[in-house]
């Protein structure tokens, strides 16, 4: 995310052509649905422990998107192993576009980048996790080459290209089975923390309402594969609350679907007390009940606010049958400032998992990669050692609490 500083910090065409060969239905896609499909209840369950491939598919230099450009190194199947290995189920891939779109009204991506983006998701998907794609740092006022802007002038050239984008990248993977989920955006808003306005959030709301339809028409299993919408900026109290969202229709659909089914989940992250999980100072290092010392403690955020929080998107969305996931969730290490903190975001990754688990939501570590001071990093990436089991092992019973 760009907004938030410690969050941000070309493979040959036959090679990734190759790797999407394995792929039933890519290089000759499927006209029907495959695969078994998925209630909520159990699309929640099977997504499991999720984690983030963060700062990579949506890392760029000059507005060109380069997953080595913030100092990582490239993606490797290795590096997706020891993932699976450490527990986890499910992977997010933000992915961003940016100058990789070519010129309306085509709005051609750049081959060589879509390939790419596959053969990562390949790296997950052919290891049966379930893998989740969006579009992510095109709507960031503070990225170079940025263009899905809420409120910005020129709309209906903005909703053409996103359009054309989503056509495309849901073309590319509408042969594969419902673990794949397509997410419309990343905490798109207006780059200010207050209230939502207008008319950027109506144009969040027709973006989410332009990915639905877009993809549903792309047919093959896009036609009832689930698809993850947010509200303004993911923000729980923007979402759930009066403020303008609107859940997109789904009338392009299957009609295999069961009418008392849907196929749209609802996407939020969670880093509150911001103070403690994402704020750069050794201020705030402790959370939870188990604090030791109220002077490193939030005024705000515990427990009590976590649970209010999701249950609020529960009756809200999941009484109608949206899933929600909690797309990002995570404290940055400080443990430079207070030896004990490691135990605090453990207990602060533990408590989400084990909320949203108790009113049917999905959870998804956000990693960036970076370790040490400051970082959300789980693995190095380079070595793929595991760099915080502790944490690792908190989301792991919180699943099982």
């Amino acid at each position: 995310m760009e907004s938030k500083a410690t969050k941000l910090r070309s493979v040959l065409l036959s090679v990734a052509l190759a790797a999407a060969a394995l792929v039933p239905g890519v290089g000759n896609p499927a006209s029907a649905e495959t695969g078994v499909q998925l209630d909520a209840t159990q699309i929640v369950t099977d997504l499991g422990a999720g984690w983030n491939l963060g700062n990579q598919l949506e890392a760029n230099s000059n507005g060109y998107p380069s997953e080595t450009a913030w100092g990582l190194p490239t993606v490797t199947q290795a590096l997706i192993d020891k993932v699976k290995a450490a527990g986890f189920k499910s992977i997010r891939i933000p992915v961003s576009y940016l100058r990789n779109i070519g010129p309306g009204p085509d709005y051609t991506i750049n081959a060589a980048w879509l390939n790419r983006i596959q053969q990562v998701v390949d790296y997950a998907y052919n290891r049966g996790l379930y893998v989740l794609v969006n579009m992510h740092g095109d709507g960031y006022k503070t990225v170079t080459g940025s263009w899905l802007i809420c409120d910005a002038g020129g709309q209906s050239d903005i909703k053409a290209k996103y359009q054309k984008v989503w056509q495309q990248v849901a073309n590319r993977f509408r042969g594969y089975d419902q673990r794949l989920i397509l997410e419309s955006m990343n905490e798109e808003f207006d780059g200010q923390y207050g209230t939502p306005t207008q008319p950027c959030y109506s144009n969040i709301n027709a973006y989410n309402q332009i990915f639905v339809d877009t993809v549903r028409r792309t047919g093959g299993s896009n036609s009832s594969r689930w698809l993850l919408v947010p509200g303004w900026n993911t923000n729980i109290d923007y979402t759930a609350g009066n403020y303008g969202f609107v859940v997109p229709t789904d009338q392009y659909r299957s009609t295999s679907i069961p009418a008392s089914e849907k196929r749209l989940m609802i996407s939020v992250h969670y880093y509150s007390p911001w103070d403690f999980a994402g704020e750069e100072s050794g201020t705030i290092t402790q959370w939870g009940r188990g604090a030791t010392n109220p002077a490193k403690k939030s005024t705000w955020g515990q427990e009590d606010y976590l649970d209010a929080q999701l249950k609020a998107m529960h009756d809200k969305f999941g009484v109608q049958g949206y899933p929600v996931v909690v797309g990002e969730y995570g404290a940055i290490d400080k443990s430079a400032f207070d030896s004990a903190n490691n135990r605090y975001r453990a207990d602060f990754a533990r408590a989400i998992v084990s909320t949203a688990k108790k009113y049917g939501a999905a959870t998804v570590y956000w990693d960036n990669g970076a370790n040490g001071q400051y970082g959300f990093g789980l693995f190095d990436r380079r070595t793929y050692a595991v760099t915080h089991q502790g944490i690792i092992d908190a989301i792991m019973s919180g699943l099982r609490s």
